[in-house]
């Protein structure tokens, strides 16, 4: 078999150090291709990020002020699709990182002042 193999890189004029040789540096540009498309998409995405941070806006919430709420769980089969805003809620208070606790003032219930999270 060994022998078949050596008549055949005879038989095509083929240099089994060159072709090793060329093989490596394919292998080393294929990384390097690999190396520079990781960095652009790296670069890309922090762009866009960038940008959409900018869009964002800063809210500052204040006790005593009228919120509305958006109930922004996930249903699989919907069916009509209709505003999930509730409200107005009135901020009791302000914890850190913009964390609110609202309540309803027009609830009946007393002891269900502040806005259950089912």
């Amino acid at each position: 078999m060994e022998h078949k193999a050596y008549w055949a890189l005879k038989f095509f004029n083929f240099d089994e150090k060159a072709s090793r040789e060329q093989r490596k540096i394919q292998l080393l540009e294929l990384e390097e291709m690999r190396l520079t498309a990781n960095e652009s998409s790296r670069l890309y995405k922090e762009k866009v990020k960038t940008y959409h941070d900018k869009k964002l806006l800063k809210r500052e919430f204040k006790p005593r002020q009228e919120v509305l709420l958006f109930n922004s769980r996930l249903k699989l089969f919907p069916g009509k699709l209709k505003s999930k805003w509730s409200g107005p809620f009135v901020i009791k208070k302000v914890r850190s990182y913009a964390a609110i606790e609202p309540y309803d003032p027009q609830s009946q219930n007393p002891e269900k002042n502040a806005v259950s999270r089912k």
